[in-house]
């Protein structure tokens, strides 16, 4: 495995790499690695010759008060992990390399990543979607992988994708979980003993609505009623949002009666940690 630090020194291997014939799939991580991180690259791995990982600690997708310099780092035990899972190259550039002055140009977009997330975070997809649009131009892959974690996220870039005409595969992954059904991210380190605990109330929150809209009920403005209850009577957890989403056009919605899936989606801050899951929900009726 090779580490790159620099543009300059991976738009050729990548280059030539697609003139070898090479498949090239691509990670982009922020890196402290963890099990679901390594899950995409299985995904790389399994559907193309070549996998590819960025490690940035991206600074424009963190807003004001969010955690950007205390956001967990440690490459060398990042680069270890890579290696041994079967990463070919990591593209591990500092700050002033994706950003050498001040950018004039941006990709944003529009109407959904003012959701949800973007309620709560002003500018932060239009911080994702820049940084991924440029490692796509660095690191050129004709496939890329993202977490199911991240379900707008990966909404939006697939959109991205489409909208601008990336000759990209964009593959979701499945949500990789803990054995209580805390889903793996980078920020549970953050948690207290108690607040670890107390996490574990969301996946049982989202196993509830799927529960009931399994069960027959449509109306998810009472699922949502249910599961913020559940939150609040087992854990002291705040919470940002509840909410629904068609996962075609990732509109809100509050009734499932004439949907096939549903996706429900949290936010909820434990302490000073901001946690985020989903899950979709397959809806057992007869549409015709």
């Amino acid at each position: 495995m090779r580490v790159i630090n620099t543009i300059r020194e991976m738009q050729p291997i990548s280059k030539e790499l697609r003139r070898d014939g090479k498949k090239i799939g691509f990670v982009p991580t922020m890196g402290a690695l963890h099990e679901g991180h390594l899950s995409l690259v299985d995904q790389a791995k399994r559907r193309s010759d070549i996998v590819v990982m960025s490690i940035f600690v991206n600074p424009s997708q963190f807003g004001r008060g969010e955690d950007f310099e205390k956001y967990p780092r440690d490459i060398e035990k990042d680069r270890r992990m890579a290696e041994v899972r079967g990463v070919d190259y990591v593209f591990a550039p500092n700050e002033r390399e994706m950003y050498p002055e001040d950018p004039l140009t941006f990709v944003e977009v529009q109407k959904v990543s003012q959701l949800l997330e973007g309620e709560f975070r002003p500018g932060h997809f239009k911080g994702v979607t820049t940084i991924v649009a440029k490692l796509f131009n660095v690191v050129m892959p004709d496939l890329a992988v993202f977490g199911q974690k991240d379900a707008q996220q990966a909404f939006i870039i697939k959109e991205m994708v489409k909208d601008l005409n990336f000759d990209i595969e964009i593959v979701v992954a499945p949500i990789v979980r803990e054995t209580d059904g805390l889903a793996m991210s980078s920020r549970n380190v953050f948690l207290s003993i108690d607040e670890r605990k107390s996490a574990t109330v969301l996946f049982r929150s989202l196993k509830l609505a799927e529960s009931m809209i399994v069960s027959g009920e449509t109306n998810l403005i009472k699922v949502r009623g249910a599961m913020v209850k559940l939150i609040n009577k087992e854990s002291d957890g705040k919470i940002d949002y509840v909410s629904f989403v068609d996962p075609i056009s990732f509109e809100r919605v509050e009734d499932s009666s004439f949907l096939k899936e549903v996706l429900a989606l949290l936010a909820v801050r434990f302490g000073e940690t901001r946690l985020i899951d989903n899950t979709a929900v397959r809806v057992h009726r007869n549409l015709e």
